[in-house]
């Protein structure tokens, strides 16, 4: 058993909480939101009072916040991580941040002896819920072995990709393919549809053959349907596609592609949409094509 401290119970971090507290892990967790705290004390976790209180005697600190000015604040504000947490204590920061941000967390932390890893996720919402999450890991390879258990209750796929940082630019890689993919199934609906092709009877012919992938495997029904329920926001993508730009400029690399999709998830957000799933994109592809219209799908909105 190890004591994990658990700071941002959002739509992922609550079942992420809830799975290593099951595993037998003592957790306990803070977030703003009171109703997040006492989720985790349904599933058998401990609720804090703050941060302070969740990381003071944790073995391990995860971080699983929206931006890098939340982790900043958690890790490096009064009462944060580094002022709280013991020497010697591990934290994994699961938030996905530009990469500067975790290189620079790192190299505070080492003053404090508090070793860091970046080890941002992919999988969404079900991904979180079943356990079965992608994470890509960045930092030293001994505290990575250590850390493997605690991430092999919550991930399928586990990765040391390189050292600090790394794992974030995993992550950009990451959402730059899963923003591009969207936005070409969106297309190809528009297509399909405005051509009198059954989307749904297309789709999953392209989902049998060289075309096919895991958002045409878990998504083409709903995106045909237009049932848009979050399971990744539209905003958050927005900030990702930011850091992925961002990185390319410090790698000095041309993104051509990933220039366009980053303009076509801004004009989702431009169009009000921020607040629904990334493969709302179809919303946006349906605009540019003339052919934006309410359906019932919609309607929760």
């Amino acid at each position: 058993m190890t004591k994990i401290g658990f700071i941002g119970l959002g739509v992922m971090g609550t079942p992420m909480a809830a799975h290593l507290a099951a595993a037998g892990h003592e957790v306990g967790g803070y977030d703003t939101h009171a109703d997040a705290r006492a989720k985790l004390e349904s599933a058998g976790g401990r609720a804090a009072t703050g941060v302070a209180d969740a990381v003071a005697e944790a073995d391990v600190v995860i971080t699983m916040l929206p931006n890098h000015p939340q982790v900043e604040a958690v890790v490096l504000g009064p009462g944060g991580v580094l002022e709280s947490a013991k020497p010697g204590t591990l934290l994994a920061d699961m938030s996905t941040i530009r990469p500067e941000t975790s290189i620079a967390l790192a190299e505070r932390a080492a003053a404090r002896e508090i070793r860091v890893l970046d080890a941002p996720v992919s999988g969404g919402q079900a991904g979180a819920e079943q356990a079965a999450l992608s994470i890509m890991v960045g930092g030293e390879a001994a505290d990575f072995a250590a850390a493997l258990p605690v991430f092999e209750v919550v991930g399928k796929t586990i990765a040391h990709v390189g050292p600090h940082g790394a794992g974030q630019v995993v992550k950009a890689a990451n959402q730059l393919v899963v923003g591009g993919v969207y936005g070409l199934v969106a297309e190809a609906i528009v297509l399909l549809e405005a051509s009198g092709v059954d989307a749904a009877t297309g789709l999953d012919v392209l989902a049998g053959g060289l075309a096919g992938s895991r958002i045409l495997d878990l998504k083409r029904k709903s995106m045909v349907a237009r049932d848009f329920r979050p399971g990744f926001r539209i905003d958050l993508h927005h900030k990702d596609m930011g850091i992925a730009l961002a990185a390319a400029r410090q790698a000095d690399v041309a993104l051509p592609l990933t220039g366009l999709v980053a303009q076509l998830v801004a004009a989702g957000r431009a169009m009000g949409h921020g607040s629904l799933d990334h493969s709302a994109l179809l919303k946006v592809v349906e605009e540019l094509s003339g052919r934006a219209a309410a359906t019932e799908a919609e309607a929760w909105t």
